[in-house]
């Protein structure tokens, strides 16, 4: 609703809930098909999938519901090539690029570590010296 209030304020990114994977898994999916019909929940997957991975606000904050990536060199001119309509499941290719944008977690720690919430299979945990050469690769104040 406050999307459709305020379109130019209310900017939706797409999280790790929103993939079939953890959509079966946790419940939704069922839940909206017992409810409504396989084709509407077709129909969210579909929505989901469009939403943004990521936005920059004013060129210089970077927003993304999981976090950096798993090795320095990404660009935003990276992020701008990938295909976001799909459901992420491997960890190669611009695939782990998407997994890391939706699963990653900031940590206290230097450096990057295994994601601390294990099972999970993708993202990591990334410290502060991460985020301050992503900042400082892609020209950007924030994260």
């Amino acid at each position: 609703a406050w999307k459709l209030a305020l379109p130019n304020h209310i900017h939706l990114n797409r999280g790790n809930h929103e993939t079939a994977q953890i959509n079966g898994f946790y419940g939704f999916k069922q839940e909206v098909v017992d409810k409504y019909g396989e084709n509407l929940y077709d129909l969210f997957c579909e929505a989901f999938r469009l939403l943004p991975l990521c936005h920059l606000i004013n060129g210089a904050v970077f927003v993304v519901h999981g976090g950096l990536f798993s090795k320095d060199d990404v660009t935003l001119k990276d992020i701008r090539k990938l295909n976001r309509y799909c459901e992420p499941k491997g960890i190669q290719g611009s695939e782990a690029l998407i997994c890391d944008m939706l699963w990653s977690d900031p940590q206290h720690c230097q450096g990057r570590a295994p994601s601390k919430r294990g099972g999970r299979g993708v993202g990591i945990a990334f410290g502060p010296d991460v985020t301050e050469r992503f900042l400082r690769k892609n020209n950007l104040k924030m994260i």
